[in-house]
């Protein structure tokens, strides 16, 4: 689980809410008009741009923002680097046994261990990191959508709210529930887009590019080892995927 998503996520709630009750109460904030046009009016406009299998799923997309497990970059180095040692001793039928927990690697590895050339096991996985990159695009592009559409929301809600309350000027009774669903939709518009949609697709984007440069770097080993290249020489480049710090760091521990 991300912890800084979880945390960020309550936390930020946590205080607006706690102001909330401060400021007189909970219920004050709470209208049920506000919440069908910010919320049911962003999602329905949301659908219109996507279709339906896209906008559902991005509730699975946006669970990687809080549940994702991504190898590191460490670790896929050091397995590449002794499947190569295995390579060049045993041949490419010695990988069969090995234990892979990547997909991606496991994928690559068993093109290597079916004999497939070099240029068909390179177009297969770049086009599946190209796949892979487009998905979380479009899961990115839903949240930015939510984060745009909220706010206009808000303001369409400020609009009838106003409208009611010019409306029945007479009504004394009218004007304070008008001027509720005029102020809170604005309130609820920008708690959508700023402390959900915007965080999740920020987050979303980091995954992706996470991902992305591990299956980059996953390919390189790959055709690295298919080519025979020495392991030290394998590991040597596949660290260029990692910061100078760790590179240092690294480097050190591997004297």
């Amino acid at each position: 689980m991300d912890l800084a998503t979880l945390i960020g996520l309550i936390g930020s709630f946590g205080f607006i809410i706690m102001s909330m009750i401060q400021s007189g109460g909970i219920g004050m904030f709470i209208d049920i008009p506000s919440v069908m046009i910010v919320f049911g009016g962003s999602f329905f406009v949301v659908m219109m741009k996507f279709n339906m299998r896209a906008f559902f799923g991005a509730g699975g997309i946006a669970a990687k923002a809080f549940f994702f497990k991504i190898d590191k970059p460490e670790d896929l180095i050091e397995q590449s680097v002794t499947m190569a040692d295995a390579a060049r001793k045993g041949g490419f039928l010695a990988l069969e046994e090995a234990q892979i927990s990547n997909p991606f690697m496991q994928r690559g590895v068993d093109m290597l261990v079916d004999g497939h050339d070099g240029q068909v096991v390179r177009s297969a996985l770049e086009k599946d990191i190209t796949l892979t990159e487009e998905r979380h695009k479009l899961g990115v592009k839903i949240f930015r959508a939510i984060a745009d559409v909220g706010p206009a929301m808000g303001m369409i809600g400020t609009l009838v709210g106003l409208v009611a309350m010019l409306g029945n000027m007479s009504d004394p009774k009218s004007i304070g529930p008008a001027m509720a669903v005029a102020l809170l939709t604005t309130l609820y518009g920008a708690m959508l887009s700023n402390m959900f949609a915007i965080p999740i697709a920020d987050k979303l984007e980091i995954r992706m590019a996470e991902e992305v440069m591990n299956r980059n770097l996953i390919m390189d080993a790959v055709l690295a080892i298919q080519d025979g290249q020495n392991p030290r020489v394998i590991e040597s480049f596949l660290k260029n995927y990692l910061s100078e710090k760790k590179r240092k760091v690294d480097t050190t521990g591997g004297e």
